[in-house]
């Protein structure tokens, strides 16, 4: 399976989350976290998107000036500030995440509750042959935030996955994996 195909299926996976089927959560701030190791860094991608009732919540949070707009600057500051609420940890070692990207949809598509806000944050790393936990905890922005997150499958054959554990909330992730020689 290719990798880009590999990835969409672990999209709606994960977008399914294993609930019964509905269109949309509408009282819920779903925070899709994706992890991805390689041998030289490992990137974590939320894909963050808010039901239309908490819609207006977020867009508060976000549009600081309250003018309707998310400037660059605004939706820097949102960054900034998820990200200081996500740790991960290699081995016990905290990991210094990075931005690598970020898209907003526009605040008008952000109230119809299907509007997705996407971040990437990259680690660097070289990881030897060895055996690795690598532990995530996204502490999210309020009370109606609901979580989902997931390892993908290497893509290089040197790294194996061994277990995955997630918190019931799946707010907390522990990712096993070995790297081979």
């Amino acid at each position: 399976m290719n990798r880009a195909r590999f990835l969409w299926l672990a999209t709606v996976g994960l977008a399914a989350g294993g609930s019964p089927a509905h269109a949309h959560r509408l009282d819920e701030y779903l925070q899709a976290t994706v992890i991805d190791v390689t041998r030289q860094h490992i990137a974590v991608t939320l894909r963050l998107t808010p039901g239309v009732d908490v819609a207006s919540g977020v867009i508060h949070q976000i549009d600081g000036n309250g003018d309707g707009i998310l400037s660059p600057q605004e939706q820097q500051a949102y960054v900034a500030r998820v990200r200081q609420g996500l740790s991960v940890a290699i081995n016990g070692n905290p990991a210094v995440l990075t931005t690598a990207g970020a898209a907003f949809p526009s605040v008008a598509t952000l109230r119809t509750g299907s509007g997705v806000i996407s971040l990437r944050f990259h680690i660097a790393t070289r990881l030897a042959p060895d055996t690795y936990r690598l532990t995530y905890a996204n502490h999210g922005m309020d009370a109606d935030t609901v979580y989902l997150v997931n390892g993908l499958l290497p893509h290089d054959p040197a790294i194996h996955v061994e277990r995955q554990q997630r918190s019931v909330n799946q707010s907390t992730y522990e990712l096993d994996f070995t790297v081979a020689p």
